[in-house]
């Protein structure tokens, strides 16, 4: 692996690190210490989630206009100065606002690094996208653990501890990323120059499959919001919760050597790699739906979890292969705010679905989800294909 993409990984550990010390324990904050209620909570998490989407699609179109380096210090910078807020200032207004601003800033980074990770090493294909995924996991496994020691002293030495991660994050980019901004540079040509691309295919390709990623996130995040209530009312207890999570990272790293064989032998087939991981999703939500004892939901997150390490790697990859010539960043963006979506909108469509007709309900229709995310797997690739077809005709009649 390049040495370049070793820094990447590390910046990525440092970014997601320092996130994980804030979004878990928002909904506590804003509730135990700033006294409001869990509604308002869950409206300035969407208000954080639909700043991110936006920050995502521009992240990605700065990184195609002005390179990876610069997009990602932008990005760091808005939101040090944020979380500077967030450090100094702790009422409620000023937290909305700030808190806002890091998921607007914080989601410029995000396409940034990986359409950076695919640019300095191309030939790495799914294990380039796979690496950054792994250092994103093991940060959302470290950063909430430290968070909860740190909050047991104070909750201001969780907004210096985020703050103190991001300080680090930004001499990594200032000092290891700059050497990258060359190939981007060179990278970024082509859509300076403002040549049309005619081929849309990959672009649709790109849409179809965005379509089934963001249904597998509406049902994947269910397990943070309906799902984690539901393990409540059945008695299962908050540090028995905590850990399904805690299994969820230790799965995602020390699994790697359960699944590298077939993911070496459909390395190249990443409409396989999708179909595999979807079903095996699906399967948890089937284990979980009839799930009483704490040990059904051990199961459960297990399978899931192995589900995602097939489909969470696969999506970036792809849109990197799609992706034409200087749109590398544009593409990554969609992928990344698709994301962002599903994870803004899932807990209000899945809480509303528990609400009015039961978590049974909600199994259905998560199981629904899942499949038609099958159908746009399987049927992704049909524009290029049509597109391919009509070459051939136009050669042969040439």
């Amino acid at each position: 692996m390049p040495k370049q993409v070793w820094l990447l990984i590390i910046g990525m550990l440092v970014n997601v690190t320092g996130n994980s010390f804030l979004w878990p324990l928002t909904t506590i904050y804003m509730h135990d210490h700033l006294g409001k209620s869990l509604s308002l909570a869950g409206l300035v998490l969407m208000a954080n989630a639909g700043a991110a989407v936006i920050g995502n699609l521009l992240g990605g179109m700065l990184f195609d206009r002005i390179g990876g380096y610069k997009s990602i210090m932008g990005g760091i910078i808005v939101t040090i100065f944020a979380l500077t807020g967030l450090t100094v200032w702790h009422d409620f207004v000023p937290f909305v606002a700030f808190y806002t601003i890091i998921g607007f800033s914080g989601g410029i980074v995000f396409p940034s690094m990986y359409a950076m990770v695919g640019t300095v090493w191309p030939e790495g294909g799914r294990k380039a996208f796979n690496a950054i995924y792994l250092a994103q996991n093991v940060g959302v496994a470290v950063g909430p653990a430290m968070a909860g020691v740190l909050a047991a002293l104070s909750f201001d030495y969780i907004f210096m501890a985020n703050l103190g991660m991001y300080i680090v994050f930004f001499f990594i980019a200032l000092f290891g990323f700059k050497s990258m901004s060359i190939s981007a540079a060179s990278h970024t040509s082509v859509f300076n120059e403002g040549k049309r691309i005619r081929n849309r295919a990959p672009f649709y390709a790109l849409l179809i499959v965005s379509a089934g990623y963001l249904l597998c996130w509406v049902g994947y995040v269910q397990w943070q919001s309906t799902i984690s209530a539901y393990t409540q009312e059945i008695g299962i207890t908050l540090p028995q919760y905590s850990f399904l999570w805690t299994l969820n990272g230790a799965l995602i790293v020390l699994g790697q050597p359960l699944i590298r064989p077939i993911i070496k032998r459909i390395e190249d087939n990443i409409k396989q790699q999708l179909l595999i991981g979807i079903v095996i999703m699906m399967v948890s939500y089937l284990v979980v739906a009839f799930a009483e004892e704490f040990s059904m939901f051990v199961i459960a997150m297990a399978i899931l979890t192995i589900g995602e390490m097939f489909v969470w790697p696969a999506v970036p990859a792809l849109a990197n292969q799609l992706a034409p010539k200087g749109r590398e960043g544009f593409y990554q963006g969609i992928v990344n705010s698709v994301a962002t979506g599903g994870r803004m909108i899932g807990p209000l469509m899945g809480g509303v679905m528990v609400d009015l007709y039961g978590m049974s309900a909600l199994f259905i229709l998560v199981t629904i989800l899942l499949v038609a995310a099958i159908g746009t797997s399987l049927v992704y690739d049909l524009p290029l294909k049509k597109k391919q077809t009509a070459m051939e005709q136009e050669k042969a009649i040439v």
